[in-house]
């Protein structure tokens, strides 16, 4: 069989205050195109469908276009949540969807979800582990939690062996999202990923993930396989920072059959518009000496010494998608960005919806009321104390 696989797909992501909706409809009806042209069985999401745990509606009337599109064409959709998804909003519907080829797996479980394709010289067994704390598996590391539930797998499948006769050979593919290291090694990051590593509690080793024949991951931005282990980050489908500016993205064409994984092939993903960066003088990059779109996501390194009036404005009057200036002077880098804007933007707003918006970023969930309550009293009693 073959499948795509495709993960951190972050619908409605905002960068540097330019929302990405446009660029995602993009890139997602070029995944739709190729896995029509490829004939494939189905498209495997990896988690992070969405970029927040509620995501705007725009970005859900997105996605929901996107799985209509596949389900016209009798493409099957295997999708986990990752770690910026709601489980439980992920998983709305899973069962009526699941009998149109829409599988989904949002909310861990001691019992993993399985998809089997079956064809007459194998089966292929899909997998799915979404993203889960190890608290609520009551355990310390990720690492740990992903044993425990992996065993339970193994485990059911050795007695399904001993039970069947069946001498069809099974291919097993995990899909999961998770921090995965090889030996040690950790998977090279880009700076748009927000995930926090400390001492490790989030790392899984590769050497878990031993008897599958593919191990579709998400979590990380940058395509990459994980040591010579049949295991590989499908990336980003999009640039999120101009640390990626230098990626090629890609889908990655997956073909099993009864040997095995046969081939892991990178489908190049071409952007609407590309993310740069430019560096040189004012005058050189309003002289277009640079070759980029007008349209274009531009990082504007620029050399000049001494002031400037407004370089971001009068760069936006001829590319009107600059979204930072880095100026370097006296052998340190000044910047003067969107961020800036965000930040000043950040300060008109109340102290209520400042730490709403830190909680849900740092916990992924929304604020209840009752800590809403809460936090009403103590800024309510601090402000009167200020006065």
């Amino acid at each position: 069989m073959r499948f795509i696989h495709v993960a951190d797909l972050h619908i409605g992501k905002v960068v540097n205050d330019f929302s990405m909706l446009e660029d995602q409809k993009f890139i997602l009806t070029q995944i739709t195109d190729m896995a029509k042209a490829n004939q494939v069985d189905a498209v495997v999401i990896a988690g992070d469908i969405y970029d927040r745990s509620i995501p705007p509606a725009e970005a859900v009337t997105l996605f929901d276009s996107f799985l209509n599109e596949l389900s016209q064409a009798e493409i099957q959709v295997i999708m986990i949540s990752g770690n910026h998804d709601s489980p439980e909003r992920i998983c709305f519907g899973q069962e009526l969807l699941g009998k149109q080829g829409v599988h989904i797996a949002g909310v861990s479980k001691d019992t993993l979800k399985k998809v089997i394709f079956s064809e007459p010289k194998c089966k292929t067994e899909f997998v799915l582990l979404p993203f889960c704390k190890p608290a609520q598996m009551d355990v310390r590391t990720s690492e740990e939690a992903v044993r425990l539930l992996l065993a339970d797998y193994w485990e059911e499948q050795k007695s399904i062996a001993e039970e069947t006769a069946s001498k069809i050979p099974v291919r097993h593919v995990l899909v999961t999202h998770f921090f995965v290291t090889d030996g040690g090694k950790e998977p090279e990051l880009s700076d748009s990923e927000t995930t926090i590593h400390v001492g490790g509690l989030d790392n899984v080793d590769a050497s878990v993930f031993h008897g599958f024949d593919y191990v579709a991951l998400g979590h990380i931005h940058k395509p990459q396989q994980i040591g010579e282990h049949p295991m590989w980050y499908a990336g980003s489908p999009l640039k999120y920072s101009f640390g990626e500016s230098g990626q090629t993205k890609s889908a990655l064409l997956v073909t099993i059959d009864e040997t095995g994984l046969r081939e892991v092939e990178a489908l190049p993903l071409w952007p609407l518009r590309e993310m740069r960066k430019l560096k040189g003088s004012l005058r050189e990059i309003l002289e277009g000496v640079f070759e980029c779109g007008q349209q274009d996501y531009l990082q504007a390194i620029l050399t000049d010494q001494g002031e400037l009036i407004d370089p971001i404005g009068t760069i936006r009057s001829k590319y009107p998608n600059v979204m930072q200036i880095v100026r370097e002077e006296k052998g340190r880098d000044m910047t003067e960005s969107a961020e800036i804007k965000s930040r000043v933007t950040a300060k008109k707003k109340g102290a209520m919806e400042l730490f709403e918006a830190f909680y849900e970023e740092v916990r992924g969930e929304v604020l209840s009321e009752e800590r809403k309550r809460i936090m009403t009293d103590m800024i309510k009693e601090l402000e009167e104390g200020r006065e």
